[in-house]
C-alpha cells in the first residue's frame, strides 16, 4: 500500500511539473503567433514600398521593426526550446521511473501467483491456518488468506494503471520531441530570414545615403519636431509643478495663519503645528504629491507598473528609449515610437487628468498627470478630451496621425516622474 501511494504522490509531482511547463509554453506560443501575425503585416507594408522602386525612410524603419520582431521571436523559440529539453528530460525520467515500477510490480505479481499456484487447494490452505500456535495466529492467518487474494486483485489493477500511464507520457515524449523538431526548423528559418533582412536594411540604407539631400531634409524636419515636442513636454511639466508648487504654498499660509490664530485666542500654548509645509526647497516630487488625492494616485499608478495598458490596441515599437543612431545622426528618445494602425484610437493608460494639449507641427501632443507621474500622447491627428478634463483607464483621447517622414501611423508615448523621462516600455503589460 505504502509504495502504492508513492507511486500516486510521484505521479502528482509530475503532472503538476508538467502542467506549469504547459502555462509557460502556452504563454510563449501565444506571444511567437503575435510576432507572426505582426511580421506578416510589416512585410506587407515593405513589400508595397519595395515595389516603388526607391528607398525611403518608411522602407528603413519597417526594416528595423520587423528586424526588432524577428529577433525578438527568436529569443521566444529559444525559451520555448529550453521549456521543451526540460519537459522532454521530464518525461524520460518519469518513463524510466514508471518502467522500473512495473517491473516491480509485476515480480511481485509472479511471485503472490507462484506462492498462490503452491497453496492452491484446500487441504494446504487448512493446514496452513491449523498449524498457528494458537487460536489468535489461526485467525491472523485466515485473516491474511482472505486478504491476500483482495492484494493479489488489487496488483494487477496497479499493473494495469501503471502500464497506461506509461503509454501516455511514451505518446507525450514523442510529441514534445516532434514540437522540438518543428521549432527548431523555424528557428532556422527566421535566422536566414533575418540574415536576408539585415542585408536588405544595408543596402537601404546605401540607397538612402546616395540620396544625402533628401535625407537630411527629412532629417532635419523630424528633429524640429522631436526638438519642439520637448520644450512642450518640458514647458508644461514645469508649469504643472510650479502650479503644484504655488497652490501647496497658499495652502500652507492659510494653514498657518489659522494655527496662529488659534494659538492667540487661547490659553492652552500646545497647540498642533501644522504640517511640514511646502517651500522653494521642496522637491518636485512632494509638490506633486502634496495633497492626499495626488499621493494615492501616484501610488496607485506606481502599483500597476508592468501591467499598464497599452496606448494602442495594436502596435509594435519601431523605436526604443533613449540614444539611437539614424544614418549617423545621432538622437535621443524620451520615449517609445509605436507603430499603429490607420486612424487607431489613441487611449489614457491610467486614470489622471489631461494637464495640457500642444499643436505641434500640425500634430497634437497631449499629457495626463497621474499624481507625481504624466504620460505623454504625442502625434495625434486629433482629440477627444480638454484640458483639466479627468480621464480613465483605456478612455480614448485621441486618433494617431501619420509620421511624415517616415509615411506610417505612429504614436510617440513617453512616461516622466516628474521632470525625468523614464523607460515607458517596461511599465506597459508585456507585448
Amino acid at each position: 500500500m505504502m509504495r502504492f501511494l508513492k507511486i500516486v504522490f510521484f505521479l502528482l509531482g509530475v503532472f503538476i511539473a508538467v502542467n506549469a511547463h504547459a502555462q509557460s509554453s502556452d504563454e510563449l506560443k501565444r506571444r511567437r503567433d503575435k510576432y507572426n501575425e505582426e511580421l506578416e503585416k510589416l512585410n506587407r507594408e515593405y513589400e508595397e514600398t519595395a515595389n516603388n522602386k526607391k528607398s525611403t525612410l518608411k522602407q528603413l524603419s519597417l526594416l528595423k521593426a520587423q528586424i526588432n520582431l524577428r529577433e525578438e521571436k527568436i529569443t521566444a523559440i529559444n525559451s520555448e526550446v529550453r521549456i521543451l529539453d526540460n519537459q522532454i528530460s521530464e518525461s524520460n525520467n518519469t518513463v524510466h521511473s514508471l518502467q522500473g515500477q512495473l517491473d516491480m510490480l509485476k515480480k511481485e505479481y509472479a511471485a503472490m501467483i507462484l506462492f498462490a499456484y503452491r497453496n492452491q487447494s484446500s487441504y494446504n490452505k487448512l493446514m496452513f491456518i491449523f498449524a498457528a500456535k494458537d487460536f489468535n495466529q489461526s485467525y491472523k492467518r485466515l485473516k491474511y488468506l482472505q486478504q491476500f487474494g483482495s492484494y493479489r486483485e488489487r496488483q494487477a489493477q496497479y499493473i494495469e494503471g501503471t502500464e497506461k500511464d506509461l503509454h501516455v507520457k511514451i505518446v507525450e515524449l514523442d510529441n514534445t520531441k516532434k514540437q522540438k523538431s518543428t521549432l527548431l526548423v523555424d528557428q532556422v528559418k527566421e535566422k536566414q530570414t533575418l540574415g536576408k533582412q539585415k542585408n536588405d536594411q544595408a543596402k537601404v540604407v546605401d540607397d538612402l545615403s546616395k540620396q544625402q539631400g533628401q535625407l537630411k531634409e527629412q532629417q532635419k524636419d523630424l528633429q524640429r519636431k522631436i526638438a519642439k515636442t520637448k520644450e512642450e513636454i518640458n514647458a508644461a511639466i514645469r508649469r504643472e509643478i510650479a502650479e503644484a508648487r504655488r497652490k501647496a504654498e497658499e495652502e500652507a499660509a492659510r494653514a498657518a495663519k489659522l494655527a496662529n490664530a488659534a494659538a492667540a485666542n487661547s490659553d492652552n500654548k500646545n497647540v498642533t503645528a501644522p504640517k511640514k509645509a511646502i517651500t522653494k526647497n521642496s522637491t518636485a516630487s512632494e509638490v506633486l504629491n502634496a495633497t492626499p488625492e495626488a499621493a494615492k494616485l501616484s501610488n496607485d499608478f506606481l502599483g500597476n507598473k508592468g501591467s499598464l495598458p497599452w496606448p494602442v490596441a495594436n502596435g509594435v515599437v519601431i523605436q526604443g528609449f533613449g540614444v539611437y543612431y539614424t544614418e549617423g545622426i545621432k538622437s535621443e528618445s524620451n520615449g517609445i515610437e509605436i507603430k499603429t494602425n490607420q486612424d487607431a484610437s489613441v487611449r489614457a493608460v491610467f486614470e489622471g487628468n489631461v494637464a495640457s494639449i500642444n499643436n505641434i507641427y500640425g500634430t497634437y501632443t497631449i499629457i495626463i498627470r497621474h499624481g507625481e507621474y504624466f504620460t505623454v500622447y504625442s502625434n495625434l491627428k486629433s482629440v477627444s478630451v480638454g484640458k483639466g478634463q479627468k480621464v480613465g483607464t483605456k478612455q480614448n483621447i485621441g486618433i494617431a496621425a501619420t509620421e511624415s517622414s517616415q509615411g506610417i501611423p505612429e504614436v510617440n508615448f513617453q512616461l516622466w516622474k516628474g521632470s525625468s523621462p523614464v523607460n515607458p516600455k517596461i511599465w506597459l503589460v508585456p507585448d
